[in-house]
């Protein structure tokens, strides 16, 4: 499955962006869809993943409560809502996409067989 990653761009520490991750060609239905970022010398690191059968989410602890992943009806875009971004958050963010993932590994990389070309996000201080 092909991947777009969209949303990125410029916002000021404690604001909001919406990131979008959309499918061409196929839906999201069979797939589990996470959301990793890396930064700037970083090793890229989980942010979050939704199972689309039966809805299951998974979020990094250093996200919860700021961050909420959805989905659309059409099975084809996951979104990332991001809110009271912090300046450490600034990195690229993929999009991936894997079949069959139990929701306890929807953590690792590795589980997931297509990847979004990524979208940066920069926040300033």
């Amino acid at each position: 499955v092909q991947l777009q990653a969209s949303g990125g761009g410029v916002v000021q520490a404690g604001g909001s962006l919406r990131l979008s991750c959309t499918t061409s060609g196929r839906t999201f239905r069979t797939y589990a869809v996470a959301w990793f970022r890396q930064a700037p010398g970083k090793e890229r690191e989980f942010v979050s993943a939704l199972r689309w059968s039966g809805g299951a989410t998974l979020y990094a602890d250093s996200v919860k409560g700021r961050f909420t992943v959805s989905r659309d009806n059409a099975e084809n875009t996951v979104f990332l809502q991001m809110n009271n971004l912090k300046p450490e958050e600034t990195a690229v963010y993929y999009c991936a996409a894997g079949r069959g993932i139990i929701v306890s590994a929807m953590s690792s990389a590795n589980q997931y067989h297509s990847w979004g070309q990524g979208t940066l996000v920069t926040v300033s201080s």
